[in-house]
């Protein structure tokens, strides 16, 4: 037994120990990289709020009907006021950022290094370039005061259960979360409900979180209602004037 563990436990001196340590330590520089966006991002935060994150797949055409829907809602938002945040690239982050300006306010893009489908989109009035997710997910929920999230892949799911663990954790304050499209979401709901609230993983307010709906009235209309009930927020337009 003892050869045998000597043969697999690798020795101080052993080259894969070497890359090991030399890799944490850029590991630790790393952290700094990490700072300083979350830096830039909090400095450029200050002339933003109030805010709605809108988030869903950056696969999504311009022709696709979720493509006008979100622009329709990032219209709508922008006109009661709030700035629109979205991940900065293409399909339905491209449809937030194109209806928030069309509605006059604050469009902006918290957008990420990918080596595939990310690209900033032209319609961004703040654009902050992030290489690492975690601080670009934390800034994702710093100002909001409501997220709206479309039909999308892995990411618009990690951003969803991001936000909603936050929130039933008590981590940030309890802002709406809108899931727009019954359709594509129904089914998560009902593992959710039929799965993991028999087995005790989740409680029954825990689904009150979430809101469904097919309507761009419906989704503004309650993002509004909950923003209301806590406090009076600052005018898009002084938001803008100072941001630029």
């Amino acid at each position: 037994m003892t050869s045998f563990i000597s043969q697999k436990v690798p020795r101080p001196s052993d080259p894969q120990l070497v890359r090991r340590s030399q890799n944490a330590g850029r590991e630790a520089w790393r952290m700094f990289e990490i700072i300083s966006e979350f830096v830039t991002a909090t400095e450029r935060l200050q002339t933003i709020q109030p805010a709605v994150a809108i988030f869903g797949s950056a696969r999504t055409t311009p022709d696709h009907p979720y493509y006008a829907l979100t622009e329709d809602i990032a219209r709508r938002l922008s006109d009661a006021g709030f700035s629109v945040i979205s991940g900065g690239g293409p399909g339905v982050m491209e449809a937030a950022n194109r209806g928030a300006r069309e509605g006059g306010g604050l469009s902006v893009g918290f957008n990420i290094e990918l080596p595939h489908e990310q690209h900033e989109n032209p319609y961004l009035d703040i654009a902050v370039e992030f290489q690492h997710f975690y601080a670009r997910k934390t800034m994702f929920v710093k100002p909001a005061e409501g997220f709206v999230v479309f039909p999308g892949g892995f990411g618009t799911a990690d951003e969803l259960f991001e936000a909603l663990t936050l929130i039933q954790t008590g981590k940030v304050k309890h802002f709406p979360v809108v899931l727009f499209g019954s359709d594509f979401w129904r089914p998560l709901l009902d593992w959710v409900d039929g799965t993991l609230l028999p087995l005790g993983l989740v409680s029954p307010e825990d689904l009150e979180l979430l809101t469904v709906t097919d309507s761009p009235e419906e989704t503004v209309s309650h993002v509004l209602e909950c923003y209301k009930l806590r406090c009076a927020g600052m005018p898009h337009e002084v938001a803008k004037a100072d941001a630029q």
